[in-house]
């Protein structure tokens, strides 16, 4: 985790900015900070100008002017619950490799479904960089089987990844619970950190407990959710504290 996620600090509730244009990132960031989130995404997807790079680099220079938390830097694919961009993903991938270079960056998220050579070349470029690098798979249909999502989050270690990602979406109580038990598997099988969740209403409470199943990272609605089911920052802040409380005190 080098310097950017600490064990102490589980969890790390990260808000995400989901902005079109720079003025509304600007005044997210201004909304969101009082909340003290411990990290931003920047869901660049939502911009409207992102084949623009001197203006994706000013939005990045405005962020790192009003905050000096560390910043992932998103563009979610469409077929995992992005929105719709302009880019190519060979557009995509000169974009992402060219933020890498950024000083605001600390992280970058990228698909594990992603062909593999743009994998490796995300890989090669981000340690160059210094930029840690999150694999992800996304799935707002349902919650697959263990084995299923276990092959994803052992592809991205494979891959290089410092940490790999599996967000579900389930049907049911047990789909929720399935999803923890498989977090405890993954956390003692796997090499490197990773996050997880269950998406919507049904799985909020993953959001609030997943750490104690050993998920590093939750994330914390600012202005605008990023995915369904994610929880006001603050009030996340408040969950995860008097869960912990209970806990120590038994």
């Amino acid at each position: 985790m080098d310097g950017i996620l600490k064990k102490q600090k589980i969890p790390y509730i990260c808000t995400p900015l989901t902005g079109k244009n720079k003025e509304e990132i600007m005044d997210e960031i201004d909304l969101v900070l009082p909340e003290k989130p411990d990290m931003l995404e920047w869901r660049a997807d939502f911009l409207h100008k992102l084949d623009d790079l001197p203006y994706v680099f000013s939005v990045l220079e405005g962020i790192a002017e009003k905050s000096d938390l560390p910043l992932l830097f998103t563009i979610r694919s469409i077929h995992e619950g992005g929105q719709q961009i302009s880019l190519s993903e060979e557009q995509k991938m000169k974009l992402i490799s060219e933020v890498c270079k950024n000083d605001a960056i600390s992280l970058v998220d990228y698909e594990v479904s992603s062909d593999s050579a743009n994998i490796k070349e995300l890989r090669r470029v981000s340690q160059k960089h210094g930029k840690q690098l999150i694999l992800s798979y996304h799935n707002f249909n349902c919650t697959p089987s263990e084995e299923e999502i276990m092959k994803k989050l052992f592809l991205a270690e494979f891959y290089g990844a410092d940490i790999a990602k599996a967000a579900v979406m389930p049907k049911t109580e047990g789909d929720v619970l399935r999803l923890l038990q498989l977090t405890n598997n993954a956390g003692k099988a796997l090499d490197i950190p990773l996050i997880t969740m269950s998406m919507g209403s049904l799985g909020a409470i993953s959001r609030i407990i997943g750490w104690s199943y050993g998920s590093i990272l939750t994330f914390g609605s600012g202005v605008k959710e990023s995915a369904p089911g994610q929880i006001p920052v603050r009030r996340l802040r408040q969950l995860i504290a008097m869960l912990k409380e209970d806990m120590a005190a038994e």
